[in-house]
């Protein structure tokens, strides 16, 4: 690696020019990026069928194309699933990545076009290693390895041309040389299916290399730290891997694994950067590991539009573009990409931290909040007050859910919460007492429905056993990288299927 690492560190300088251009002008590029995919697709089925040719404005744009979902798109993406191809973007798609799916299909198959991955997902990731290199030009990373930590890798044969898997899988099989060289563990390794075996194969794949940096979603990389120190019988990962100096993150607020990750990794030389990605795209990056927020990926094949909270839900919602947005505002981001999905709703929330660059953090789901008392709690709410709860009484969680308990007969309603903890030195009533006063302190309408109990009861939280919330995901066949725990849900769907593993 040492060889080579020189010309790396060039191009990703040469990268960060591009960077500084979309940061500096980001709404000519994001006129430029629209006017590129709608030109490209004008010709595709569905360009022909919203008149692409005779759009000459984002207006336009507005006024011909509604906001979709995954079950909206559904009919056009179920027709390349078949072989055919020019539906929804111009290139050929012979590859979908697969995600959890709607209320209507167990799983989505999202197109990924050529364009996506070189455009969209390769160019995107080796910003930000280029984000990386600026903020730390004497970095000795790119002489090692970076230890991915992704899903189920297995490739799926759809027909004699058309293939899919979790887009980690998409990528390792797609990958250019250069990111091979750059990742560990070995592709036989990588592109095994089943978790726990493929978890052992990682480990002693990988116990020898040189591992500088580590990617992946915080729940399954603690699960892999944890396993090497019992297998290696070290406390510090950083005796078996003395020059590892970054956690790349993303998938999950790392609010609540902070903590676990400083006690396994204790220098502080080690460095974390949030990134936002999803098998829809790759969308912002740290580009100030001392700030929170992400900057906004403006040239990467993908146009955003943002649609205020007050338009969800509406047949014909307003969006904005990002010469209208504001800061510290809830918006659903909007999305059409380089493999054609137009004006998609990806399901997430975001709030602009900056204006000048444009910078995000992810706020929460959309369809992930407790509201069944106008209390109108988001994942960045439940993920701050078990953070400070965390703080103030020294505990350390792994996973959490929640969900309402509805009023009935004279009780009053509240939330139910399942907690996972590695470490809880105090009662746990004291934990939940913290963990109430945090959501106050950050929700004014959580703090109003909990004055004197008057809609909300304090809340009720029930300790889950260590490994109880990965025993449901086995359950429910999602052990692994790409899976998560639902965060909060407005309904008591998961916490009743989850209840049954509290022992």
């Amino acid at each position: 690696m040492s060889i080579i690492s020189p010309a790396i560190k060039r191009y990703m300088k040469l990268r960060l020019s591009a960077i500084d251009n979309f940061a500096l002008n980001p709404i000519d590029t994001q006129k430029q990026v629209f006017n590129y995919l709608v030109g490209s697709a004008q010709f595709t089925e569905f360009g022909k069928l919203h008149g692409f040719e005779h759009i000459n404005s984002i207006k336009e744009f507005k006024e011909r194309v509604h906001v979709n979902d995954y079950d909206s798109l559904k009919p056009f993406i179920q027709k390349i699933l078949e072989g055919q191809q020019n539906i929804l973007w111009s290139d050929p798609i012979n590859w979908f990545a697969k995600s959890s799916g709607t209320t209507s299909d167990k799983s989505k198959f999202i197109p990924v076009s050529k364009s996506s991955l070189d455009d969209t997902h390769f160019k995107s990731g080796k910003d930000v290693l280029s984000l990386y290199l600026r903020q730390f030009p004497q970095t000795n990373m790119m002489n090692g390895k970076c230890l991915t930590i992704g899903g189920s890798h297995q490739v799926n044969q759809l027909s004699a041309d058309s293939f899919y898997g979790d887009l980690s899988a998409v990528m390792l099989q797609n990958m250019p040389f250069m990111g091979q060289v750059m990742r560990a563990p070995e592709l036989a390794v990588a592109l095994m299916e089943e978790w726990e075996a493929k978890l052992d194969a990682m480990i002693y794949s990988v116990f020898h290399d040189n591992i500088t940096f580590i990617a992946g979603v915080p729940t399954w990389t603690l699960v892999l730290i944890k396993k090497i120190l019992e297998i290696s019988g070290e406390h510090d990962l950083h005796k078996i891997w003395p020059n590892l100096e970054l956690y790349i993150h993303g998938g999950v607020s790392f609010k609540p694994y902070r903590d676990q990750f400083k006690e396994l990794i204790p220098a502080a030389s080690m460095k974390y950067m949030e990134t936002y990605n999803a098998s829809e795209g790759f969308f912002a990056a740290q580009d100030n590991l001392d700030e929170e927020g992400m900057l906004l990926f403006l040239n990467h094949g993908i146009f955003y539009e943002f649609m205020p909270m007050e338009e969800y839900g509406k047949e014909n919602p307003q969006t904005l573009t990002l010469r209208d947005v504001e800061l510290d505002k809830n918006y659903a981001i909007i999305i059409s990409t380089n493999a054609g999905l137009w004006r998609y709703i990806v399901g997430d929330t975001v709030q602009f931290t900056s204006l000048e660059p444009y910078r995000i953090k992810v706020s929460g789901r959309l369809k992930h909040y407790i509201n069944a008392f106008g209390e109108e709690v988001i994942v960045d709410n439940s993920d701050h007050a078990i953070a400070e709860a965390s703080r103030l009484t020294g505990a350390i969680v792994n996973d959490y859910t929640a969900a309402p308990i509805y009023m009935s007969g004279t009780e009053n309603g509240a939330h139910e919460w399942i907690i996972e903890f590695e470490h809880l030195p105090v009662e746990l009533s004291v934990f939940v007492s913290e963990m109430d006063n945090a959501l106050k302190s950050i929700n004014s309408d959580y703090e109003a429905k909990r004055y004197k109990d008057i809609a909300l009861r304090m809340p009720v939280v029930h300790r889950m056993q260590k490994g109880g919330f990965n025993s449901w995901l086995k359950s429910k066949g999602k052990l692994g990288g790409q899976h998560k725990v639902p965060r909060l849900s407005n309904e008591r769907k998961y916490i009743e299927e989850i209840l049954p593993f509290v022992r």
